[in-house]
């Protein structure tokens, strides 16, 4: 119902992903300001079994869609359950940092009521078994 239109600026571009709009519905680990900063995530497997298993954690969520995958980069869509807002959520495994950059932002809309910050705390806990 609230989808939006895929964005077109989406991927890894010289090791950063798209900043953040000026909107507070978005968190990057590579933005400098308090609003949309978040911290990268962090693995102490293999790199490659550190994005398995952030692929299993992304599939395990409801109404969850992969878009793109390689080695180091995922892209995912998630679709909330009450009006079928669609949130663009990415992962870019940076070795030389021994991190997986992370951005989620909302297509639509300006508040996110701090959903997509939740997100991917909820992943950072996951994927470190905390």
């Amino acid at each position: 119902m609230f989808a939006g239109k895929r964005p077109t600026n989406l991927g890894v571009y010289e090791g950063k992903l798209s900043p953040c709009p000026s909107s507070p519905n978005c968190v990057c680990s590579q933005e400098a300001d308090a609003l949309h900063q978040i911290a990268p995530l962090t693995y102490s497997t293999s790199p490659a079994q550190a994005m398995a298993d952030l692929k299993r954690i992304i599939q395990a969520q409801p109404k969850t869609q992969i878009v793109t995958e390689s080695a180091n980069y995922l892209y995912a869509e998630f679709t909330s359950g009450l009006m079928g807002f669609v949130d663009d959520v990415e992962f870019y495994l940076d070795e030389a940092a021994g991190v997986i950059q992370v951005r989620s932002a909302s297509r639509l809309g300006k508040s996110d009521l701090g959903v997509n910050r939740k997100r991917i705390e909820m992943i950072r806990s996951q994927l470190t078994g905390s």
